[in-house]
């Protein structure tokens, strides 16, 4: 509006081409605006669109987690301004990032959010890129929660049955996120070669990592007894695997009976598989590999937890006094 004050009383020309565009344009994002904001039009959020989001999800290559938190997203975006008095205009995603800001959700938990719903604009309500204002928390720098190797020995002493012990010594020994153990069929596991294959995992790769021999152990164990088929920790249904919350639950008992007070979740174990291997001396890219990651920097938040160095360091404080425990 600016602009056009300025040049108000000008001749102007504009092509053809560009007028066609910015009508384009306009007409895409209006007829988006006029769909949400009309009760009288179809609804903005109902089983036919959420299909329709799911079929673009998945014909793009989106894993089944992601096209369940993208649809859980848009379905609390549209359950929060439907019920409310919004205004339906272009800045609508930035005050959507403030109020999730305000109620102290994680940055990636928002991040995720604006890409669920600018997705679902573009993709589902074919709203042009531009036409969305937006901005994008800065990623939070959080290091990982790690247990020490005696901390996780405690852990995985106090688990008695033996496809949860199964469970949990794998995904510590060849640290695995709990979507991949929970995933993996017995010829996954290459007896001779030391290895567990990880298919599809995080990105749609596939990836090999070590097999350790405790853990193999523990699995055989659990294989003579159970007899699993397809799965190789099946749920109550032998057809399909095991929940990712039910490992989770075999974790949280686990970690309840062994008496640690250290914040933790079934995925600490990977992150202290990752900080063991590079406390041993383990080249980082090694590392990278183990854990299936596409970018070197991913791995490298391991090098702040690890403590292979930090432990030949004196503090000042030593210098000037004894300590107590010499």
């Amino acid at each position: 509006m600016a602009l056009l004050d300025v040049l108000r009383g000008t001749s102007l020309t504009i092509q053809p081409a560009l007028s066609a565009e910015w009508e384009r344009r306009g007409s895409l994002f209006g007829n988006v605006l006029q769909r949400l904001d009309d009760p009288s039009s179809s609804p903005a959020w109902d089983v036919r669109t959420k299909a329709k989001l799911r079929n673009q999800l998945k014909a793009r290559g989106y894993s089944d987690r992601t096209v369940k938190a993208y649809i859980g997203h848009v379905a609390r975006f549209f359950a929060t301004y439907q019920e409310g008095n919004e205004d339906w205009d272009e800045q609508l995603m930035m005050r959507y990032n403030v109020y999730l800001q305000e109620r102290s959700f994680s940055h990636s938990y928002i991040n995720q959010a604006i890409s669920a719903i600018t997705f679902y604009l573009r993709h589902v309500c074919e709203a042009p890129p531009v036409s969305v204002a937006y901005a994008r928390p800065k990623r939070e720098q959080k290091l990982p929660n790690v247990l020490s190797l005696q901390e996780v020995l405690r852990l995985l002493d106090c688990v008695t049955n033996v496809k949860h012990r199964a469970l949990l010594y794998l995904t510590y020994a060849s640290g695995l996120r709990v979507g991949e153990v929970v995933r993996l069929k017995p010829h996954d596991l290459d007896v001779e070669r030391r290895t567990v294959k990880v298919r599809q995992g995080k990105g749609r790769k596939d990836r090999y990592t070590i097999l350790s021999g405790a853990a193999l152990y523990e699995v055989n164990r659990y294989v003579a007894m159970e007899r699993p088929q397809f799965w190789l920790f099946p749920g109550q249904d032998a057809r399909k695997p095991l929940t990712e919350r039910a490992a989770q639950k075999v974790f949280e008992q686990a970690l309840r009976k062994s008496g640690l007070k250290k914040e933790a979740t079934i995925h600490t174990l990977r992150h202290s598989f990752a900080t063991h291997l590079l406390e041993a001396g383990t080249d980082i890219r090694y590392i990278q590999e183990l854990l299936g990651h596409r970018n070197l920097k991913t791995t490298e938040r391991y090098t702040h937890v690890s403590v292979r160095d930090i432990r030949h360091i004196q503090s000042p404080l030593d210098r000037l006094l004894p300590s107590p425990e010499s």
